[in-house]
Order: C-alpha cells, then structure tokens, then sequence
C-alpha cells in the first residue's frame, strides 16, 4: 500500500513585516526554499510531478500562480509544474495535504508542498477590492446580519474580534493573554540561542534580494555576513509591564492586542513529500509518515475556534489519543486559540509549541503551515516523540489537523 512520507523540510526565517526580506520578492523567497530541497536531498527536480503552493494574497507579485513562477525562478525545469492554493492560514498546510493525498492514491510520485507570504509588499487585504467587488455577497452578508461580532457592510468577519468573543467566552483575562505571549517570546528566544531552528532555517543571501535595496541599512540580529539568517520577531525584551501598555484595537474593552496576536511577516517554507518506495529508488530517508489529516469548520464570526473539533477528528482517524502525541505545534492566530484549545482537548501545555509561536516568530500566512510542519520535525526528531500534531485556525472559521509519524532521527 502506498504512503505518504516527507523527506525533507526547510524554511526562510520568518521576517519582520519592513524588515530583513522586505526587498525579497515573495516569488524569489519561494525559489529560496526550492533550491535548498534541491541542495539538502540531491535530487534532480525533473522528477518532482507538482508544486502545490500556498499564498493568501493572490495578488500583485504573489498573482499569475506564484507557484509556477518560483519553480520558474529557481531554475528548474520547465516541464516542473505549479499550483496555487488559498486556504487561507491554512493554505500551505493543505498543500501538505493535498500532496499525500497525490502520492497515496498514485497520481503523483514526488511533490513539493509549502508556500509563501510577503506581508510587506504584498500587504494583508490587498486582494480585496480593486474596482471588481468584494467577497462574501448578499446572502452570506443576510445570513450573519445582526449577529454580535459582525460588522455592518461588506467585510462582516474580523479575526481580532472572533479572538476577543473567544475570550471572553473562555472568562480568560488580559493578564493570561499576556502571560502566554511572553512565554511564547521566552521559548522563542531559547530555542534561537540554542541553535534549534539552525537546521531547519535556509539563511536568504543578499544578492536575491530586489535591486535597489541597501543590505547595510538593514538593522538588527538576523541581518549578517551578507544573509538574512535569523527570525526577527523574537522580542527579547518584552515583559508583562509592556505588554499592558498596548492598546485593544479590536474592542474599546478587550483583552486582546498586537502584543498577544500573530505578527504580520514575511516567509516561506517548503516539504518534499514521496511515498516509502519511491524515496528509497531516490536513495532519500524519509524523517516522518504523514500519518492523518482532517479538515474542520465552525462559526466563521468566531472563525478561529475550528482546531478543536479538526484536532478531534484527525486523533479518531489515526486511533490516537491526546496523550499518543509526544510534541503539538498549535498556529498563535492569537493568544485566545491556544489556550481554548488546551482547554477542550487537556493536552499537556509544556508539549505545545515548546519552541514558540507565531506570536513570536511571525505569521506569514500561505507559508505558516510548512513553517509549522518544519518546526514540527524538527522537534519530534531533537525529542525523540513518534506522533507529532500541528493544527492552526483559518479565515472563514476552518482549521486544519495533521498528525506525523517520525521514522528517523
């Protein structure tokens, strides 16, 4: 029976939004990622049947199918093709997803999965608009009106609000919000200083970068040697005093604020997904089976509440229970998701994201989930755990679920 293994796993570090890759055009941070699979496996890229590419703002330099135009970019053989998907945050976890699902069942042998978002020049909510409508239509905006946490007009959904909902449905406080996002900052931070993201990280050099831009203006850790090498969202001195200084932009009387929220971002990560067979005529070691997937949805005025029944889904499919999963990466849309997630499903919190999260090395969006999946690996195989399950939330209230089985260390 065939299967679906991954053999490599490798990512940009994730930028600030105006900061080390904003002169990187997002298709030449995908190319990036390409050629380090290229570079880390020793294959040839004329075996690969598909990119299957997620990017949430499909528009301007992320428009005309950003995943044709990276393998195009990263030197490889025309007859590669590419695909774009928009799952939202999801988006690159689901092309995770839909590449086992080709390899399973025998369309494809060897695909890459992953993706990209530049936040910075391709800013969130660029695709809306633009003289030719808006999404949503009149049903969709008929059947949520008046409900509470909906906007009057034509964009009716906001994540911020569906977290601040979440909240205080949950009864948790400002002050939890804040705990967790500095710890979050604080595991971020150890694991850097530790070296743990160096070998899943592929540094970004200088010379892709778009022409005009002057690498010796650029400030800060990651920027050295000619390379952009490091995550930059890590707030090393953050504290809980700074964190109550911010502001609730999404309700005059929230609890939530940027500090406890994802961080815009610019990124990329990529997978090489085959079955067992074909990597060993490849002479690759799989690292881990791709050993259930599941899809969830639920209240899109909440929106970010669908990893529970997602997480509960993919564990009943695989046979497993929550203790099974020895590490979890869970997407920090916001503080609120997490820690109602820890709540429904009693998962043992020092096993998620043990590493960080998005509230401290970024969000950018079509890249998250194979940022995640490669920060997954890379934890299962450090720690020994043979289950891994990463989850995260998505715009429309959907989430995704996947769990891994670690074959090598």
């Amino acid at each position: 029976m065939r299967d679906a293994v991954i053999v490599e796993a490798v990512r940009t570090p994730v930028g600030r939004r105006k900061g080390g890759l904003a002169g990187v055009h997002p298709v030449d941070l995908s190319a990036v990622v390409l050629a380090a699979l290229v570079e880390r496996t020793g294959i040839d890229p004329a075996v690969v049947d598909d990119v299957i590419w997620g990017c949430v703002s499909q528009v301007g330099e992320q428009s005309w199918n950003v995943a044709r135009n990276a393998v195009l970019a990263a030197g490889w053989p025309e007859s590669v093709p590419g695909t774009s998907i928009d799952r939202q945050c999801g988006s690159s976890q689901q092309a995770l997803h839909f590449a086992a699902a080709a390899v399973v069942s025998g369309q494809c042998d060897v695909v890459v999965a992953g993706g990209v978002e530049s936040m910075t020049r391709v800013p969130m909510g660029s695709s809306v608009g633009h003289d030719v409508g808006t999404p949503f239509g009149p049903r969709v905006l008929a059947r949520y009106a008046g409900r509470e946490g909906v906007a009057e007009g034509a964009l009716p959904f906001n994540q911020g609000v569906g977290a601040e909902l979440i909240a205080r449905d949950y009864g948790f406080t400002r002050t939890q919000l804040d705990e967790y996002a500095l710890a979050s900052h604080a595991k971020a931070a150890t694991a850097q200083d530790a070296g743990l993201f160096d070998d899943e990280i592929v540094p970004v050099p200088v010379e892709v970068l778009s022409p005009g831009r002057d690498a010796s203006r650029e400030s800060g850790p990651s920027v050295a040697g000619g390379t952009v090498a490091k995550d930059e969202g890590i707030r090393r001195d953050t504290s809980l005093a700074k964190l109550a200084e911010l502001p609730t932009p999404f309700w005059p009387d929230g609890v939530v604020t940027a500090g406890s929220a994802s961080q815009i971002s610019d990124g990329s990560a990529a997978l090489l997904v085959t079955t067992t067979d074909r990597a060993r005529q490849l002479g690759l070691t799989p690292i881990a089976r791709v050993h259930a997937t599941a899809l969830a949805a639920a209240d899109p005025v909440r929106m970010l509440t669908a990893p529970m029944p997602a997480t509960a889904k993919v564990l009943a499919k695989a046979g497993l229970g929550i203790d099974d999963i020895g590490v979890f990466e869970v997407n920090e849309a916001f503080a609120p998701v997490p820690l109602a997630w820890l709540r429904d499903t009693g998962a043992a919190p020092d096993r998620v994201n043990p590493r960080g999260g998005a509230i401290a090395l970024g969000h950018p969006l079509g890249g998250s989930g194979a940022r995640l999946t490669t920060t997954l690996l890379s934890a299962m195989r450090t720690g020994g755990h043979r289950y891994g399950l990463q989850t995260m939330c998505e715009g429309g209230g959907m989430a995704n679920a996947t769990i891994l089985e670690l074959l090598a260390r």
